[in-house]
């Protein structure tokens, strides 16, 4: 288990450095010539560690715990409509994992934001070494440019907005990417290993339509290249969609030329002032299902083992996938589709129609990156989620709760040093131990986050105790044992991408934009709580609550103690009642 657990905290350099090379039909096959891909290792607050395999190698005797056991990993595959034991194509050895990438026309949304900490959290878990069977993991992200298929609406999005801004399509698209990488860091989004451009692929995704079209499963009129769905009798098995459930005009675009109206684009041809390459087939860009195929056939091979994405790409995206995929090469085959589900605002569907489309970085400009990102993870990641200002105000409240104890107890022991070997009292070793169980068991069950994050609960609540309460204070060993629940819960918060770099830094952020939601300055709540000590000081008790009052309902509480009055973030007074009834 030791050396597992070495072996998993080491990151070993991620993905497929040699995958295999697929069989193609008939005579034809494409080369695939994948790059060595750069190593990757957990964010980690230096010099502990933080990664999975160390959350389970200190669930040792070290704390009088028992030592980590292995797992096993379910996951809900799309696929199947069912929990499947996941189990790597490769057994031992590195997984690789595909995840669609946005098209980056305008700023990400929540929705992106829902997916990929989704993404995030399936990457970052399996490291831990009580999971048996396969090592690191690696992920794809592709990012959808200004090459990808217009026919498509949210493609023609992309062009019509460069053109309304007076922009070139590259030059926006490069933006929006930019952005959406700078979005996905604050999100505490680990960089996948390769995050590839269609437009650098263009040579690949030739090559694949010319395979396809030798393999008799696509035809070619007036420049377009068109996948003949009639040819590929397996398709609709994803998302259960037959043939006559197509309606041309319903995300597939109309043309009088196709064979069949669920014929999809492969290649379509230039149109005049739009950005295109040349082909066999004449100057034109990629369809945009096709570009997934090549991508990940290029880096990973044609089989892998995780494809994911919304659920919204279900179909037509990943059933043409799987389409173009195979008929490109017979074995073809990925193991596991998994997808997220979507996301509500205030209960209804998000669209920029109904004027509650909600962009990433509209909230951080009010909360903090990671109250999102608590929030998104506080629902399964196959269940809708219900986006609420209430229930972000709630999240934000509660990781402040979080970073507030686990400084608390830092800074309590940041002089003390405990000695090795000696065993902590039995009502924390069995803490730590519950928490450890309640972890594993409930990530291990299709990565239930939601439960993981409760589970912490009980135990900030006991660090609580043994912080600021007489009785907590005289219990035996109470440093020693604050110092080891707050490892274990870090490790937790490292796996869920929610550690800060610095507690303290963390809370001053969040103070930081509590003070923006109340349209106050830190001068001006200081003032305040002078003016509400000044009134009690009077006997002035009713102003002293109305000053209490009047900070609570922007959200900010005050805090009296031995040493004054401090303030600190919370949930508005007037969204308590409402919070508290859902």
């Amino acid at each position: 288990m030791a050396a597992a657990a070495r072996r998993a905290a080491s990151l070993l350099p991620l993905l497929l450095s040699s995958p295999s090379r697929a069989r193609l039909p008939h005579r034809q096959a494409l080369t695939l010539t994948p790059p060595l891909l750069r190593p990757h290792r957990l964010y980690s607050r230096s010099p502990k560690p933080s990664s999975s395999a160390a959350f389970s190698a200190s669930a040792s005797a070290s704390n009088g715990a028992p030592a980590g056991r292995a797992r096993e990993l379910h996951l809900y595959n799309t696929k199947s409509r069912r929990k499947e034991l996941f189990q790597p194509r490769v057994p031992g050895g590195e997984v690789g994992m595909y995840v669609c990438g946005v098209t980056p026309y305008d700023d990400s949304h929540i929705g992106h934001a829902r997916a990929y900490v989704a993404f995030d959290v399936l990457y970052r878990f399996p490291l831990a070494s009580f999971f048996s069977g396969f090592g690191p993991v690696g992920e794809l992200r592709a990012l959808s440019d200004v090459t990808v298929q217009l026919t498509h609406p949210l493609r023609r999005y992309i062009i019509a907005r460069a053109n309304q801004l007076g922009e070139d399509p590259f030059s926006l698209s490069k933006r929006y990417s930019d952005d959406f990488l700078s979005d996905m860091a604050n999100l505490h989004c680990l960089p996948p290993s390769v995050e590839p451009r269609v437009s650098d692929h263009i040579d690949q995704i030739i090559n694949m339509i010319k395979q396809i079209l030798h393999n008799g499963c696509a035809y070619a009129i007036g420049g377009d290249v068109y996948f003949s769905v009639e040819n590929f009798p397996e398709y609709g098995e994803l998302s259960g969609r037959k043939l006559d459930d197509n309606r041309a005009g319903e995300r597939v675009a109309v043309d009088e030329r196709k064979k069949n109206p669920a014929d999809f684009a492969l290649w379509k041809s230039a149109k005049d002032g739009e950005p295109c390459w040349d082909s066999p087939w004449g100057p034109g860009r990629p369809g945009w299902h096709i570009e997934c195929s090549a991508m990940s056939a290029h880096y990973l091979g044609h089989s892998f083992d995780i494809h994911g994405g919304g659920e919204d790409l279900i179909f037509p995206h990943h059933e043409n996938e799987i389409a173009q995929s195979r008929a490109a090469c017979c074995d073809s085959s990925i193991n596991y589709w998994i997808h997220n589900g979507f996301v509500n605002v205030n209960s209804q569907k998000m669209s920029k129609s109904l004027g509650n489309f909600v962009t990433i970085r509209k909230v951080t400009e009010l909360y903090h990156p990671l109250a999102l990102r608590m929030f998104l993870l506080g629902t399964h990641y196959r269940s809708l989620i219900n986006y609420t200002i209430e229930q972000l105000n709630v999240a934000s409240d509660r990781l402040y709760y979080t970073y507030q104890t686990l400084q608390d107890c830092e800074e309590s022991c940041q002089q003390h040093q405990s000695k090795a070997g000696d065993p902590l009292p039995v009502n924390t070793t069995n803490c730590i131990q519950k928490l450890h169980d309640e972890f594993e068991t409930s990530m291990s069950d299709d990565l239930h986050t939601s439960v993981a994050l409760a589970a912490i609960s009980e135990p900030l609540k006991v660090m609580n105790d043994l912080l600021h309460t007489r009785k907590g204070k005289k219990q035996e060993k109470r440093l020693e044992s604050l110092s080891a629940m707050e490892e274990k819960i870090r490790m937790v918060l490292s796996v869920l991408g929610l550690l800060p770099s610095s507690y303290y830094e963390a809370l001053q952020q969040l103070r930081e934009k509590a003070l923006i939601r109340a349209s106050m300055t830190e001068e001006q709540v200081l003032q305040k709580i002078e003016e509400r000590t000044s009134a009690r000081k009077a006997k002035q008790y009713e102003k002293s609550d109305e000053i209490r009052k009047e900070l609570a309902a922007v959200g900010l509480a005050l805090m009296d103690g031995p040493d004054g009055t401090t303030w600190r973030p919370s949930v508005p007074l007037s969204e308590q009642g409402v919070v508290a009834s859902t």
